[in-house]
């Protein structure tokens, strides 16, 4: 949208309204948080293989996958949807009553001086409780481990991140309802840094506790990734001598009881699909838990940027439904969910073609053998089914959130998806194993997907439901035309796997193009140039 870029600002032109980048500089910043991303996204890799080819997929994995439990959800419930749902409309309120001048002090400051030092009180000692609950937390988690001390001690380490990823989402959604999108994207950078480091160096001391560690001091380095940025935009104006503090922020009503449950009910149902998956799988024999993470990580890497578009484009729909465009948020919300869902409909194209391939190059050495990429293909090619869905869910909550008044619909269509993956794993575990748990996944998060594009009309955005449903309806048939190609081609290229999958790299996209071009998807079709616009001008 190329309207305003916050309530009360002009338009976005080359110079800057104030507080807030102008047009190209937000556009630099976006470009450059996407490759952040990309990045970001190449080192989680290098994480995983690096845990898979010296624990390989077995009991000490399976304990720190456990343990990984709690900083899985910590990034989804404070970095990610959960505090940025609640903290991008509040920042961007309070920088829409800065830029209007209407009233003493700075709003800005005024709302970090209300929360920053509650919420962090409040995260330190929800940290503390869960390293003295760790047995406890481990037990429920995953009651079928055999030896659960080892997960125990992993949990113990990684409870830090409770506090230190607060902070992180806390900083991060400040920075991000500014326009600036650099130093979050590049937290998770120094995160992996951090585990990747701690790993290579204490595992043959530690074992798999070095990974644990790892996480604790990679979230350290989160936080020093964006103090500097935090601090210089919240503290650069000085009060002058004379003038009153702002009383107590105005914007503070927005992150109450009332709006705060919604969202973080929201968010722990969705992660609690993770909990369900470990649950089940921990009955299973060793290396189940491992085989479905590490083909979780793969198949995700399609959202990474699909889900970029939709965090850079949060900020500008949060100001457009503040400021009453309700029209102007419908636009943006029907194209990012077009965008989106086209992104990673041709990524699980390339997985649902080339599974076995992707995942021999990226884990199978070391501890991790060739039985272990055979099971963990697999259970890529099922749990691929549902990353439209997952997209969507991530896409979709975000207007829901963003006008700042209570909504418990998402958390409904949430909890409607999470009983069908918890009644479909029961039901699939046993003749399917660990197949049929990826599967109850792909079919909860899909149902979540579909209620929630169906009552977003009446309870946020106007959206008109089957435009979104055209739009995605036709890559994805691309997607599955170019998804059998790559796997009828994929076993004709000789040689070693990585020469398969480069020629599945040019195969899948073609198809993809050249099918969505018959179908006449325009999203598909001039996806590169409308990934661009979206980092560059906004609309």
């Amino acid at each position: 949208m190329s309207g305003t870029v916050v309530q009360g600002a002009g338009k976005a032109s080359g110079t800057s309204t104030r507080g807030v980048p102008g047009r190209p500089l937000l556009a630099r910043a976006a470009a450059g948080a996407a490759g952040l991303t990309v990045v970001a996204a190449l080192l989680g890799l290098v994480r995983d293989q690096a845990v898979a080819r010296l624990f390989g997929a077995g009991h000490a994995s399976d304990a720190f996958l456990v343990a990984w439990t709690v900083p899985e959800m910590a990034a989804t419930l404070l970095i990610e949807d959960g505090m940025a749902l609640l903290l991008v409309p509040a920042f961007s309120h309070a920088l829409a009553r800065r830029a209007a001048a209407t009233e003493p002090g700075d709003p800005v400051r005024a709302l970090v001086a209300d929360t920053f030092p509650r919420l962090s009180a409040a995260l330190a000692c929800a940290g503390a409780l869960l390293i003295a609950g760790a047995p406890r937390v481990v037990e429920v988690l995953a009651p079928g481990l055999e030896d659960p001390g080892l997960a125990v001690d992993c949990t113990r380490l990684t409870a830090v991140t409770v506090l230190t990823f607060g902070v992180t989402g806390y900083f991060s959604a400040a920075l991000r309802a500014h326009g600036r999108f650099l130093a979050p994207a590049g937290v998770y950078i120094a995160y992996n840094l951090g585990i990747i480091g701690m790993t290579l160096a204490l595992h043959s001391v530690c074992g798999v506790r070095a990974a644990a560690a790892g996480v604790a001091a990679g979230s350290v380095l989160m936080i020093l990734t964006l103090l500097p940025a935090f601090v210089t935009l919240v503290l650069r104006r000085r009060v002058r001598a004379g003038e009153r503090p702002a009383e107590r922020d105005a914007t503070a009503p927005l992150l109450g009881a009332a709006v705060l449950a919604p969202v973080v009910l929201f968010v722990v149902s969705r992660q609690s699909q993770v909990f369900v998956e470990r649950f089940l799988a921990s009955s299973l024999s060793d290396g189940a838990i491992s085989h479905l993470n590490f083909a979780q990580k793969v198949a995700q890497l399609p959202m990474v940027l699909s889900m970029m578009i939709c965090t850079v484009t949060f900020p500008v729909v949060a100001r457009a439904m503040a400021s009453g465009d309700r029209e102007g948020a419908r636009r943006r919300v029907e194209r990012d969910l077009a965008l989106a869902g086209t992104v990673v409909l041709l990524g699980t194209a390339l997985v649902m073609g080339y599974a076995p391939q992707l995942v021999e190059v990226l884990f199978q050495r070391g501890a991790f053998d060739a039985a272990d990429t055979a099971a963990t293909a697999g259970v890529m090619r099922v749990y691929a089914l549902g990353l439209l869905g997952h997209t969507l869910v991530g896409a979709l909550c975000r207007p829901y959130f963003s006008a700042g008044r209570p909504t418990w619909y998402p958390l409904g269509a949430m909890g409607a998806g999470l009983l069908v993956t918890a009644g479909a794993g029961f039901a699939l575990t046993g003749p399917l194993g660990v197949d049929g748990i990826a599967a109850a996944n792909a079919l909860g998060i899909s149902t979540a997907a579909v209620l929630m594009l169906l009552g977003l009309g009446s309870r946020a955005v106007a959206v008109r439901v089957r435009a979104v449903a055209l739009s995605l309806a036709r890559p994805a048939l691309a997607a599955a035309a170019a998804g059998a190609s790559g796997r009828l081609a994929a076993p004709l290229v000789p040689g070693a796997a990585v020469f398969s999958l480069a020629a599945g790299c040019l195969l899948v996209p073609t198809v993809f193009y050249l099918t969505a071009r018959a179908l006449g998807a325009p999203e598909a079709v001039h996806l590169p140039a409308l990934v661009r616009q979206r980092f560059t001008h906004g609309r």
